[in-house]
């Protein structure tokens, strides 16, 4: 019924002739402008806060979904520093056993050479000293290249994943 305008009640409207007052008569009901501007009005309005509260419940959607996908991501990138992190300790660990088994190494040779009898002694001992040295030291960096590559590939494995799931990317 809001659609529908509404009449206003007969009105009595005098007749006028040459000044006189000849007789009443009762015009027909007219509708009136204003209550169909109000009804106009009230339509707009309704009309208005409607597409208001879509947007109010769109946005707050958006908002959900928006702090769920940061959460999530958020999340992905706490993993990685954690296996970042536990991929740092391990080569640091590495690399001070390789620095301990050097050390030592060295003090074993540094040993040695006390009991050198002669220049000949000497350089066969100092020969392969250098020919175990370089074999230990490629076999430690053959160890701390393949840790650091663990640590880079479990450090990067949720946040690829994170980015997988996130556009749908075959994993």
């Amino acid at each position: 019924m809001a659609n529908a305008p509404r009449k206003s009640a007969p009105v009595a409207q005098p007749t006028v002739i040459e000044g006189e007052v000849v007789e009443s008569t009762v015009a027909p009901a007219t509708e009136s402008p204003l209550p169909a501007t109000q009804e106009a009005m009230v339509e707009a309005q309704q009309t208005m806060r409607s597409a208001l509260e879509k947007g109010v419940v769109e946005t707050r959607a958006a908002y959900a979904k928006a702090k769920a996908a940061a959460d999530e991501t958020a999340n992905a990138f706490e993993s990685s520093f954690a296996a970042a992190k536990e991929g740092v300790i391990a080569i640091n660990a590495k690399a001070l056993e390789a620095l301990r088994v050097n050390v030592e190494a060295n003090f074993d040779f540094i040993k040695a050479t006390f009991d050198v009898k002669s220049l000949a002694d000497w350089a066969a001992l100092q020969s392969e000293f250098a020919r175990k040295q370089v074999e230990a030291v490629t076999g430690q960096t053959k160890d701390i290249g393949a840790l650091a590559q663990k640590a880079m590939a479990d450090a990067a494995a949720p946040i690829k994943d994170h980015f997988a799931r996130a556009f749908k990317l075959p994993g």
